[in-house]
């Protein structure tokens, strides 16, 4: 009886010659090559995007900056603690007294809702990060998804080496890094990852024309929507550029279905944010996204009937259509004018159509910096060589006009108009002018080394024919092949190695621009000021100082009336009620506040008692020169107030047309609630060496009232540097 012996299996374990040998194969084939060096090169990228943003933790600390983002890390404390349904029926008593404001219906709840789930995702890998940190780091993270989503959009636009370049341009540009440093917890920290993934996405669907893509972009879509009121951006661009499409013959059944998907799915989930509801489907602001989907639906159906009826009776349809078609629309939006369900064009659109329309009827949406006008300063700035190289990537897009470059061109030249009105709109120009960069640079790139390539393989067929040759013919070949290599160098190999150079010159610049604009101007949390250099830099913590003294100092119902720019940080450091918040819903209740600091004490004293306040904030820089001070906003404290109160003129503010704090300034200035509460017992102080008391170190005047007394208020508190002054209301006297 034979045994049959089983054949011995494969060895369980593999030596380290063997996974050698195998990373050896591997890395020697050139497709193998080109995905590391890609990857490779991604994950720098990522790893600079993220890394360039946190300048200012590492020369402050992990703080949030800003005022905005106060009241969304409160807003997020409250998500994660409380849970969903307590956020979405949050009524939050402590802004805008009395009145109070609803939380869940007046809120993009996106970001909070990104930073809770990180949160409850590093808990659950026991990575114990704190909320404040994750809310800090969210911007920087989210930079570098975004490089990743440019290095996608650019290689669906034109090819892999346009995504790469496009991915290292978006990392660094400062148009974005101004919104997205660490600390800056605001909506635009995850909303241009959204707007960005939405038109990366939507061009995928138009080129493929799925339904898969499409929905993928309408998710995109939803996210924007929750995120950022800029989701109306996208909801206008790409009807225009369906239009566009429409109008140049190049419409297709694959923007049809893509555009049709994308309406019916993109609204049903934009309509889930309880701020956006039916507005999606009623405002005006979103009459092109909705008309272009009837539009469309119409001319599919023409396109069809045509194919069934004869031209004479697709004529008769065609003008019965076109009259009745007419006569239900006239008829429909009447209806829905006279009965108020078709909400009207906002404020801030008007103002992106017309720049002056806000300072002649919003003045509190003009007085804040992020919505003047651009200068051309702002965008070298910001953008540095990309405004030069944007204009030589539409070129290369008009030459070799797609579906994709296209759409680019119309993002583009829509987002440089809006963006040269509102200065805050340099961050939806940003990734346009990157894209085109960096179609433009690849472009060049690839053109002059194809070229160097080209001439080098001239030159090497004369030396070959030289080699084979018999020696007799030796010395003629080799002079004939040097004249070819001097000729070839003389139209070729010159001018593209200059390009290259000058194009290398131009990204190094731009990466040393982008470094030191991230470190000087865009990491310094307006929470901490720094002043001085080097052994002479001092630390102004004024702010946290008086917010840490109201929350210990003061009752915890008591009302805080300060200007509404500070209102999300009084509510979310100090913990008190406040009157105004940077929410800005109610102007009447900011106007009245304006009207409050314009006034004399007497009348100011007599609206401050109607708001039940107890203290007065304001915020003074006459001591330590900061010059983004109530004093220096008070005109426009002053403009709002006279938008509702007519009783409050700003001529009567002017000294024969000069706003001056000192002795030349009207006798309503200088006995004006705002000029006692931030100049009380300043005239006994010297500031300057050389100057008289009372010396304002921003203004450069000796005030005009140095005896500033007062009777309905007293000093309660002033921060070590006088940056932040804070009074106490007195009660009414006992009249018995």
């Amino acid at each position: 009886m034979s045994v049959v012996k089983g054949s011995a299996g494969p060895d369980p374990y593999v030596s380290h010659a063997s996974l050698f040998e195998t990373a050896k194969r591997y890395l020697t084939k050139t497709k193998s090559q080109e995905l590391l060096i890609r990857s490779t090169t991604l994950i720098l990228i990522y790893l600079l995007a993220f890394c360039i943003r946190l300048f200012s933790v590492l020369r402050y600390e992990s703080v949030i900056h800003e005022f905005d983002p106060y009241f969304n890390y409160r807003s997020t404390i409250k998500l994660v603690q409380e849970g969903f349904y307590e956020f979405w029926n949050w009524f939050d008593a402590e802004s805008w007294h009395p009145l109070g404001r609803v939380v869940g219906g007046t809120v993009y709840p996106g970001l909070m809702f990104t930073a809770a789930i990180l949160y409850k995702i590093s808990n659950a890998i026991t990575a114990c990060i704190k909320l404040r940190d994750i809310c800090v780091f969210t911007a920087p993270f989210f930079s570098g998804n975004t490089a990743l989503i440019a290095y996608l959009f650019g290689k669906e636009l034109k090819d892999t080496e346009t995504g790469l370049v496009a991915a290292a341009l978006m990392a660094i540009v400062p148009g974005y890094i101004s919104r997205s440093v660490a600390g800056s917890f605001d909506n635009e920290a995850v909303a241009i990852f959204a707007l960005v993934t939405t038109f990366y996405l939507w061009v995928r669907a138009v080129n493929q024309g799925t339904i898969a893509a499409a929905v993928l972009a309408a998710f995109a879509y939803l996210y924007m929507a929750a995120s950022w009121g800029a989701y109306v951006f996208i909801s206008n661009l790409i009807p225009l550029y369906v239009i566009i499409m429409f109008v140049s013959g190049r419409y297709s059944r694959r923007i049809y279905v893509a555009y049709t998907t994308f309406w019916a799915v993109g609204s049903i989930l934009a309509m889930q944010v309880r701020f956006i509801g039916f507005n999606h489907v009623t405002s005006n602001e979103l009459l092109s996204f909705n008309g272009v989907f009837v539009g469309l639906q119409v001319w599919e159906a023409l396109v069809f009937l045509r194919t069934k009826l004869g031209s004479r009776q697709f004529g008769q349809l065609l003008y019965l259509g076109a009259v009745g078609a007419g006569a239900v629309g006239a008829a429909g939006t009447a209806i829905l004018v006279l009965s108020g369900k078709l909400n009207p064009w906002t404020g801030r659109f008007w103002t992106l159509l017309d720049p002056t329309y806000a300072k002649k009827f919003i003045p509190i949406v003009a007085s804040v910096s992020e919505h003047q006008p651009t200068t051309w300063a702002s965008y070298i700035f910001d953008l540095h060589m990309l405004v030069f190289a944007g204009p030589a990537g539409l070129y290369f897009c008009f030459k070799r006009p797609t579906d994709g470059t296209i759409f680019l061109i119309v993002f583009a030249l829509t987002a440089i108009y809006f963006s040269g009105i509102m200065v805050r709109l340099m961050l939806v120009a940003a990734p346009a002018f990157v894209l085109l960069s960096a179609i433009a640079i690849s472009s060049t790139l690839q053109s002059a080394s194809r070229e160097l390539r080209t001439t080098a393989a001239e030159d090497a067929k004369p030396a070959a024919a030289a080699a084979a040759d018999a020696p007799r013919k030796r010395a003629a070949s080799k002079r004939a092949a040097a004249a070819s290599s001097e000729d070839a160098l003389a139209h070729h190999r010159g001018p593209n190695i200059g390009l290259l150079v000058l194009t290398g010159l131009a990204m190094v610049s731009y990466a040393n621009h982008c470094i030191w604009v991230t470190s000087e101007a865009y990491s310094s949390p307006s929470i901490v000021l720094i002043s001085g250099w080097g052994p002479h830099r001092h630390v102004l913590d004024d702010f946290r100082e008086a917010y840490y003294w109201l929350r210990h100092n003061t009752a915890p119902d008591a009302k805080i009336m300060s200007w509404w720019d500070y209102g999300y940080q009084i509510t979310a450091m100090g913990n008190r009620t406040v009157i105004v918040d940077n929410n800005t819903w109610n102007n009447t209740h900011i106007a009245t506040v304006g009207r409050a600091m314009a006034s004399n004490e007497t009348e100011a004293y007599k609206i401050m008692r109607q708001l039940d306040v107890d203290y007065a904030l304001v915020i003074f820089g006459g001591m330590s020169g900061y010059s983004s001070d109530d004093i220096n906003k008070f005109l426009w404290m002053v403009r709002i107030g006279g938008g509702v109160y007519p009783v409050i003129k700003e001529a009567d503010y002017l000294a024969n047309g000069d706003y001056t704090v000192s002795s030349r300034g009207t006798q309503t200035m200088l006995n004006s609630l705002m000029y006692k509460l931030s100049y009380y017992d300043f005239g006994n102080i010297m500031t300057e060496q050389g100057k008289g008391t009372g010396y304002d170190r921003v203004r450069n005047y000796e005030i005009g009232n140095k005896d500033v007394k007062l009777d309905h208020l007293y000093e309660a508190f002033t921060s070590e540097h006088w940056i932040v002054r804070i009074f106490r209301v007195k009660d009414l006297e006992n009249r018995f």
